[in-house]
C-alpha cells in the first residue's frame, strides 16, 4: 500500500496477489484499489488467473461505473467495495468512518465481489468499534456471520480469525 498522489488522483493505492481455495475451488486473483485521501474508493481493478477481470469506478460517492463510464445504478448508495478474499477491504469503512465506541454500530451497503461467481453484488454489513484504534466487530446484515477485527497503529485490519492473519516479517 503506498500513500502518494498518481497522476490520476489516487492518494492511497493497494495492490495485491491473492492465491486460495474456497468452496473447494480454487482461485488466484490481482486486484488494485485506489483511494482518495479519506479512504473514498476511487477505482478498483479485479483481474483472475482465468481471464475474468472486473474493473470499476466511483466518481461521487455512492455512484458506480464501469472503466468506461456505463452507470451501474443497481449499487447506488455502496460506499465501500468488500472483495471476498482478502481482510484489506474491512479496513476501507474503518478508516473512511474512524469508528470510536461512541459511534455505535453502523450499517453499510457494500459493493460485494464474491471469487466464485465473480458478480459484484449489494451487501449488507455493520460495522461497530469495540476498543478505540484496536478492534472492531463485523457482523452480516442477516447476523449469519460476525468477526471481531484487531487493527493495527494504521487502522489495517491484521487478523480476521478463521479466515485471515497477517505474518509478522521479523529481521534480525
Amino acid at each position: 500500500m503506498s500513500q502518494t498522489e498518481t497522476a490520476d488522483g489516487a492518494v492511497i493505492r493497494a495492490v495485491s496477489v491473492l492465491i486460495g481455495n474456497r468452496g473447494g475451488a480454487s482461485y488466484g486473483v490481482r486486484y488494485r484499489i485506489d483511494c482518495d485521501e479519506t479512504w473514498l474508493v476511487r477505482k478498483l481493478m479485479v483481474d483472475t488467473t482465468d481471464g475474468r477481470s472486473l474493473h470499476l469506478r466511483s466518481d461521487h460517492p455512492g455512484q458506480w461505473a464501469t472503466a468506461r463510464g456505463a452507470a451501474l445504478p443497481e449499487f447506488d448508495g455502496c460506499i465501500d467495495i468488500d472483495l471476498a478474499g482478502t481482510p484489506f477491504t474491512n479496513t476501507l469503512p474503518i478508516r473512511r468512518l474512524n469508528l470510536t465506541r461512541a459511534s455505535g454500530t453502523v450499517k453499510l451497503k457494500m459493493l460485494y465481489v464474491p471469487f466464485d461467481s465473480f458478480e459484484p453484488t449489494v451487501d449488507g454489513q455493520h460495522y461497530t468499534c469495540i476498543e478505540d484504534g484496536k478492534l472492531h466487530r463485523y457482523q452480516a446484515e442477516d447476523r449469519s456471520f460476525t468477526a471481531d477485527l484487531p487493527v493495527d497503529e494504521d487502522g489495517l485490519v491484521i487478523d480476521y480469525p478463521t479466515l485471515f492473519q497477517r505474518l509478522s516479517l521479523e529481521t534480525n
